[in-house]
């Protein structure tokens, strides 16, 4: 009896219990070869060009395709085994390729250039005419006007850059899991939370081992590095964090430089900062590094105030591994306060339901538990979506605590845009994962303030995703310019500090208490703290990511981890060791063909644009449901149907002013 191949007939609610290792190559195969007679149809088309037989048909295309390689990305990212991964590492290429295919079909680029002569196409709204326009532009950046030869040159670059940035995932994801570190003696554990040493005895229980086990899991490491006075193992985990995947990935991030290097200039353009960037509000690789100098000057002051208070402090030099623990110690000291005690008024449970009623009260949507669907782990909730007149605008699954299996970080994705077919609105799919701290000994899983924005911030995402409701599915959602997408993400992190809007999550895990007065100023009064340090962090890992894209040669500068290094010791306010290797994790600039490549300043740019847009929230009410309409309309629900300039426009009534982000720091 032939068993059904379920990649090849997926629809709502999605199969992820029935794929299995040895459907993905035929499926894939299957797949591509369908979407390729798609597309070769649409070139082919005899009939006069008309929206509905060249960019409408364009715009559902691959589809089918899309949804199996989402699904089949994101199971080796969530419970991967060696037979999922390697069937995913045999079919990437033939994905790759095909995928790069598409900007270099010769018969389509002559579609679209038919179509766009007609009178129709130059009558064709807002929305429609964007979609043109950005489509001609796309496919011409990326190749559609190369010579034969080089667009053969193209394709294969681009499967060498997909199977680079996969392999570069792969080993971070096995370096991460590999490491484990075992203590039974309980006096090196000084200093460590109850939460941290309940965590570490579950750990260790489950591997069947006795005392605490430690592991390079966010939630395991922060507590670690946050609070163990024991400064030898903290200088252990410290190293052994920095290098993960330093000797199988540092021969990758030469090649993949190497790779997107050969790209750009193949294309037309002097780097890939400038390729990827082209599309983006910055525009330039050299606008981005401008921002990002402005922000380092306006911030390096209070950086360097920071640093030499932190060590008259600490009383002696510091190393790498003595920042964490030392500026928490700090903290404490002037205020009282430690991240800890928070935690038990963070269950995720109730964290996750006033999040929902904070939405409904500003967006008029309702969430709610979904019906029971197939889901890839026990831990895996799923919830739907409802409008203000009850109709479903989409679902979602949450996954949020760490596995050996489960790729690090936080991160929304979708699985399916929602769009029209005739008359019937087809719901969008979407999911949240994240690392969260587990639940242990019985408690629900009680959260850092840290992690509750973490919570926020990818639901800002999957908001994007499901509240819009656009005709072109290809400009839907978050399918917006990279330093505009983190907008509605970041600017949700800021109801985390509001005492209104904590009120309906915030409580005592026991009593039902909301967060003391006393505790929760102490808690914004430490907003600020050594908030020019962070900001340097994340202007240094930007700087560098900008200069390895633009300004790196191999054959001046060398090693382009030691190159990284050299800038970021000039954000970092203790000496790096000579061995430091971060960039062989950064997994944002390397395991994907593009990801945050040239693009980590975002997160800095979307800052400046979420400080300055809650402003408004500030002034008319955090709960204001017409302010929150305005976000939805202008923002939530408008996708990339608009230049992104304008949209903030249409909410603000101006442009950006950077002025508030240093406000919000205390940098101002």
């Amino acid at each position: 009896m032939t068993i059904a191949n379920p990649l090849l007939t997926l629809a709502p609610p999605l199969a992820f219990d029935q794929v299995a290792p040895e459907q993905i190559g035929p499926a894939i195969e299957a797949l591509i070869s369908q979407a390729r007679a798609r597309i070769d149809a649409i070139a082919a088309c005899p009939e006069p060009r008309t929206w509905a037989n060249t960019m409408g048909a364009f715009d559902t295309c691959t589809d089918p395709l899309d949804l199996a390689v989402s699904i089949i990305h994101h199971l080796q990212a969530v419970v991967s085994t060696p037979e999922l991964r390697q069937a995913w590492n045999d079919v990437q290429p033939a994905i790759s390729a095909f995928a790069s295919s598409i900007v270099l079909h010769a018969g389509l680029w002559q579609a679209f250039n038919a179509y766009a002569a007609t009178s129709e196409a130059q009558a064709l709204p807002g929305i429609r005419a964007r979609y043109l326009h950005k489509t001609i532009e796309e496919f011409r950046r990326h190749g559609a006007a190369l010579s034969p030869a080089d667009k053969a040159t193209l394709e294969q670059l681009e499967v060498e850059l997909a199977v680079a940035t996969n392999t570069f995932a792969q080993n971070t994801l096995d370096a991460t899991a590999a490491f484990t570190y075992d203590i039974d003696d309980e006096a090196l554990l000084a200093g460590l939370p109850p939460s941290a040493l309940a965590a570490a005895r579950a750990a260790a229980n489950a591997a069947g081992k006795s005392g605490w086990r430690f592991s390079l899991q966010m939630p395991s490491y922060l507590a670690v590095m946050t609070y163990l006075d024991n400064r030898a193992i903290r200088e252990h985990f410290y190293r052994a964090y920095s290098r993960r995947a330093a000797e199988p990935n540092a021969p990758l991030i030469e090649k993949i430089l190497d790779l997107r290097r050969r790209k750009a200039q193949l294309l037309g353009f002097s780097n890939i900062a400038d390729l990827t960037l082209a599309d983006r509000m910055a525009k330039t690789g050299r606008a981005a590094q401008e921002f990002c100098l402005d922000l380092r000057r306006k911030t390096e002051p209070a950086f360097l105030r920071e640093k030499a208070e932190l060590e008259r402090f600490a009383g002696h030099p510091l190393q790498p591994w003595d920042l964490a623990y030392y500026a928490e110690k700090l903290r404490a000291a002037q205020y009282a306060f430690e991240e800890e005690d928070l935690r038990p008024y963070f269950p995720l449970p109730q964290v996750l339901q006033g999040m929902f009623d904070l939405v409904q009260r500003l967006y008029g949507i309702t969430v709610q538990p979904g019906p029971q669907v197939p889901v890839w782990h026990p831990e895996v909730k799923y919830y739907e979506i409802l409008d203000e007149d009850g109709s479903l605008l989409g679902g979602f699954y949450a996954d949020w605590h760490p596995r050996p299996t489960k790729r690090g970080g936080a991160w929304m994705d979708a699985f399916l845009t929602g769009f029209y077919q005739g008359s019937e609105w087809r719901p969008h799919v979407g999911l949240m994962c994240g690392n969260l701290t587990a639940p242990v000994d019985g408690k629900p899983a009680l959260l850092t303030h840290l992690e509750v924005e973490t919570v926020f911030h990818e639901f800002g995402h999957l908001l994007h995703h499901t509240l819009s409701r656009l005709e072109v599915k290809s400009l839907a959602g978050t399918r917006v310019a990279w330093d505009f997408v983190e907008l509605p993400s970041q600017i949700m992190e800021n109801w985390c500090w509001e005492r209104a809007s904590l009120d309906l999550f915030a409580r005592h895990y026991e009593t039902g208490a909301p967060i003391p007065e006393e505790l929760l100023q102490k808690m914004r009064a430490a907003r600020t703290f050594r908030a020019a340090t962070a900001q340097m962090r994340q202007l240094g890992m930007a700087t560098a990511d900008l200069a390895l894209h633009i300004d790196y040669s191999p054959s001046r500068d060398g090693n382009p981890i030691a190159y990284a290094n050299r800038i970021l010791q000039d954000f970092t306010p203790a000496t790096l060791p000579e061995d430091y290797a971060m960039l062989a994790a950064f997994s944002h600039l390397f395991d994907d063909p593009t990801g945050y490549a040239a693009g980590y300043y975002s997160y800095k740019w979307a800052e400046v644009l979420d400080a300055d847009a809650f402003t408004r929230f500030l002034k008319e009410g955090i709960f204001n449901r017409d302010t929150g309409r305005a976000f939805r309309d202008a923002i939530l629900s408008r996708g990339n149907s608009e230049d992104p300039a304008a949209l903030f426009r249409l909410f603000m009534g101006r442009d950006p002013d950077a002025g508030a982000l240093l406000v919000r720091l205390g940098l101002a």
